[in-house]
């Protein structure tokens, strides 16, 4: 992704996001050096911002203002980050982003205590928002985000799934946090019941087709793009898009459900090429377009704005990344 590009997009906002990142900075000192250390390596490991961003650009519909705001984007962003460590204990992952995981740099117990006292300053911040409908959005979303690390664990290797039980993992993994930060920004800003719900569809479809793209180029962007060895999601197990359309060809299908716990990254390249030269990767672009072309539907059902118009942007750019 041209990140580059990408913060043209919302530049008219960059004095709001440096509050926001300081913010996040603020919120996770604490007086555990060891719990402040590992919050500290997740939030400076990086990251697009994507969902604070969202939260920021869904206030503009509505009363906006950055210090009610701020609570919002940044208890979205330390959500998504906590996910993330849980994520790398999960999928056992050494690297994310380049960098070195929690788990790694610690170990697991670290990371999950981590991950859980991120996930716990979100709530406290969310306090500073009154309206119970906000309260209520984000429990919802994090339960399904939990069951959906739960059934993330179960599904591993499990090569006989439906490829609905995919969507439905990828819409608790990414989706809800993306929608319901369009939703949370729109309430969080006083928008009316009709508009926050159409955001909130918005950010699902947008979420939809980011996941799609990012599993999608698993196999296609190298392992320095990637910032971890391509083919990673399959060698963990995490049976994506891509290999559900490669799996419909009886040969490539006994060559993948050969990949186990113990398969070594080398042994995955011929695979690799496999599902390149299926149709696979083609007809996963195809499913993530038709979830964009839905957010972008309903965009155009909201009123005309600087906002809207960066959302359009940069939907499109978080979905059609180069493949």
């Amino acid at each position: 992704m041209n990140t580059m590009k990408l913060k043209m997009m919302y530049s008219f906002l960059n004095s709001d996001i440096n509050i926001i990142e300081k913010k996040l900075e603020e919120t996770i000192r604490t007086e555990s050096l060891l719990l402040k250390h590992a919050s500290m390596h997740t939030l400076q490991a990086g990251g697009k911002r994507i969902r604070p961003i969202f939260v920021l650009l869904a206030g503009k519909f509505g009363d906006y203002d950055i210090n009610v705001l701020k609570n919002v984007a940044v208890a979205l962003e330390l959500i998504h980050m906590a996910s993330l460590v849980h994520d790398d204990v999960i999928d056992d992952a050494d690297f994310r982003r380049g960098q070195p995981t929690v788990k790694s740099k610690w170990d697991n117990k670290i990371a999950m205590y981590t991950g859980d006292f991120v996930f716990a300053l979100a709530l406290e911040l969310m306090t500073n928002i009154k309206n119970p409908l906000a309260h209520k959005i984000l429990a919802d979303t994090m339960v399904e985000v939990t069951v959906g690390e739960i059934e993330q664990i179960k599904d591993k290797y499990r090569y006989d799934q439906k490829f609905r039980d995919y969507l439905r993992r990828i819409k608790r993994k990414t989706a809800l946090l993306i929608a319901s930060s369009c939703q949370l920004g729109a309430i969080a800003a006083n928008v009316e019941e009709d508009l926050h719900k159409k955001l909130y569809k918005f950010g699902y479809y947008v979420g939809m087709s980011y996941q799609i793209t990012d599993d999608i180029l698993d196999f296609t962007a190298t392992g320095e793009v990637l910032g971890k060895p391509a083919g990673s999601d399959l060698l963990h197990g995490n049976i994506t898009a891509p290999v559900f359309f490669a799996m419909e060809d009886h040969a490539v299908r006994e060559k993948i459900q050969q990949v186990h716990q113990g398969t070594q990254p080398l042994d995955i390249q011929n695979i690799i090429s496999l599902i390149k030269h299926s149709g696979a990767i083609e007809r996963s672009i195809e499913l993530s377009d038709r979830y964009l072309d839905k957010a972008l539907a309903i965009l155009n059902e909201l009123p005309d704005s600087k906002a809207k118009k960066s959302l359009h942007d940069i939907a499109k750019n978080i979905g059609k990344r180069k493949f």
